[in-house]
């Protein structure tokens, strides 16, 4: 049922307020594991004895109980072995995933859209064991050595297993995962000079690379085929210094009548670090149709194209063509309150990964200092407009006297944020909607078109310097 009107759109922002039983003592003990791993397990302190002992308190009276309760101990005591270690991650990512399915039972219940059912992963090939079994034997010597004790010596260790993993198709998944981390760790060493430690991101990377190293881990239901009419919501557009990714959430109408539902297609390419802001589209613009069709605001029609039980569209551009125009906020309006949100897999169940499409009008803005809110039939909404990318003609000040907007209900910092796509506002007198991803598919604006100028002397430059080393 579509919860009524608050003056907020289709969302009741009142019951994101209300505070979520017992998901602040699951992220207590996720917290006091990170400390653990901080310090290392091959010397273990009683503070590490007691981070360990909290988390496996909290997953007492699940199925997990026992193994975590013997991990735990035979950790304590510097005794642990490598299914002691995943029995720990295994207890970590429950807690998290049990956060994050209570914060999007409230997000359903805010926006009174269905969720989708999971289904059941299809068995793999048989993988590499020998490759895996390595793989976890690095982890548990990070884990050993700690976040404070890492070294390049310790580091390394992964490099040999990752360039066996990246030629299997099958192992592409974790491979890439410790190819990452691997780098970000060797870009800290040593541990011992940091002056600030990521605990939460590094346990999060440790722990899901424990998992997905397990046989099966990574197997993932067989996509289906999606034929039918696109409707572009947004681009979530994100950026770092190596590489862009650009991701378009979108309702989908299927063609044979059934419910619609939310799917998203994301496009991912590397960048020198010269390439920044509205220059990104240019690297990105080639590899997906879909783009185009955003920045002119039309629709797509899809044909046969493959997507997965999470609403990824794995995009293929034979399987798509341009069509009608499709105003978002139309589509928002109209199509997006009965649209089935996708299910989401086990091992991505965090609270990072929630990014739900959201329609919000009728608020009030406040702004104080750097922090702007929505209040929404009297309830503050944090807006994190920190995340409104320069690659566009949508800025904070824009949000800031917007009547409607188009976001990505997140949660952060211990709160639901909305992350703006697009906002209705006015500009000398006259309505107008402003997209974060207007500039997709190429634009006249004279800041963009300087921009993508700049971007095309920068790659024009790297070619030509590639070009010469490769003659050499």
């Amino acid at each position: 049922m579509v919860p009524a009107d608050q003056g907020g759109g289709v969302m009741r922002a009142d019951l994101l307020s209300d505070p979520v039983a017992g998901l602040d003592e699951a992220l207590v003990a996720v917290d006091a594991f990170d400390q653990v791993l901080v310090a290392g397990l091959l010397r273990p302190q009683p503070a590490q004895a007691a981070g360990l002992t909290e988390l496996a308190h909290a997953v007492a009276g699940t199925p997990l109980a026992a193994r975590v309760s013997e991990a735990a101990a035979k950790a304590a005591a510097g005794a642990a072995g490598e299914d002691h270690f995943v029995a720990l991650a295994a207890a970590r990512t429950a807690l998290l995933g049990s956060v994050h399915d209570a914060l999007m039972t409230r997000v359903t219940e805010a926006t009174g859209r269905p969720r989708g059912e999971e289904t059941v992963p299809a068995t793999g090939g048989r993988q590499a064991a020998n490759l895996l079994a390595a793989a976890r034997a690095w982890l548990c010597d990070l884990a050993r050595a700690g976040w404070r004790g890492i070294d390049h010596e310790v580091v390394s260790g992964a490099a040999q297993v990752v360039s066996a993993m990246l030629p299997d198709p099958s192992l592409r998944r974790p491979a890439t995962l410790l190819d990452g981390f691997a780098a970000e760790l060797a870009a800290s060493c040593p541990g011992s000079a940091l002056e600030r430690i990521p605990a939460r991101r590094w346990g999060d990377l440790w722990s899901r690379g424990m998992l997905l190293t397990l046989p099966g881990a990574a197997d993932a239901p067989a996509p289906g085929i999606a034929t039918g009419r696109l409707l572009p919501l947004g681009v979530d557009l994100q950026e770092h210094a190596t590489a862009a990714q650009a991701q378009v959430h979108a309702v989908f109408e299927p063609a044979d009548g059934s419910a619609p539902g939310l799917v998203r297609a994301t496009v991912s390419v590397p960048k020198p670090d010269t390439v920044v802001g509205a220059g990104l589209w240019q690297l990105l613009r080639p590899h997906m149709s879909l783009l185009a069709a955003v920045g002119e605001g039309r629709s797509m029609e899809l044909s046969d194209m493959p997507v997965t039980a999470e609403g990824d569209l794995i995009w293929s551009d034979e399987h798509a063509r341009p069509s009608e125009p499709a105003d978002a906020f139309t589509t928002a309006r109209v199509a997006l309150p009965t649209a089935t949100d996708p299910a989401t897999a086990p091992l991505d169940r965090h609270p990072t990964r929630i990014a739900v499409p959201v329609f919000l009008e009728g608020y009030a803005v406040q702004k104080e200092d750097e922090t702007m809110t929505f209040t929404v039939a009297g309830h503050p909404l944090a807006v994190d407009t920190d995340r409104v990318p320069t690659a566009g003609p949508l800025t904070p000040e824009a949000v800031a006297t917007s009547n409607a907007c188009i976001g990505l209900l997140r949660w952060d910092a211990g709160t639901y944020r909305v992350q703006p796509l697009a906002v209705e506002t006015t500009v000398r007198k006259k309505p107008v909607a402003l997209h974060a991803g207007a500039w997709a598919g190429g634009t006249t604006d004279k800041v963009g078109v300087k921009a993508e100028k700049a971007a095309t002397d920068a790659v024009a430059v790297l070619r030509e310097r590639a070009g010469r080393l490769l003659r050499k």
